[in-house]
């Protein structure tokens, strides 16, 4: 786990803050790759898989939405925190994720509807 205080602060721990980017990459990125297998397990018909995968989807995009807040938090709209390339690509993930998390869950109720 890493420590956002000493994230913010001046001495900044480039490892510390890779750890955090990684962390929201990997978790948004398994968030997204589970929504779309469970969209596939709808259009297969299995809506019991579609909705379990979809629950586990969910929560990986907490975890990633958590450590996203606790990074905004940490801040405090203050500019401490030094925002990299790599950062702002972890933010695209997460904003990608939860869009096609949103996406997927409106296409297996359509699926579900119409089978």
């Amino acid at each position: 786990m890493f420590d956002l205080d000493k994230i913010v602060a001046d001495e900044v721990e480039v490892n510390d803050l890779e750890e955090v980017v990684m962390g929201l990459i990997i978790n948004s990125g398994q968030a997204r790759s589970l929504a779309y297998t469970a969209l596939k397990q709808a259009k297969q018909g299995d809506f019991t898989t579609a909705k379990a995968t979809m629950e586990q989807s969910r929560i990986a995009l907490s975890e990633a939405h958590r450590v996203q807040t606790q990074l905004i938090e940490s801040d405090e709209g203050e500019g401490k925190m030094k925002v990299s390339l790599v950062l702002v690509h972890a933010q695209d993930h997460l904003m990608t994720s939860m869009l096609a998390r949103e996406l997927v869950a409106e296409l297996i109720e359509l699926h579900e509807k119409v089978q």
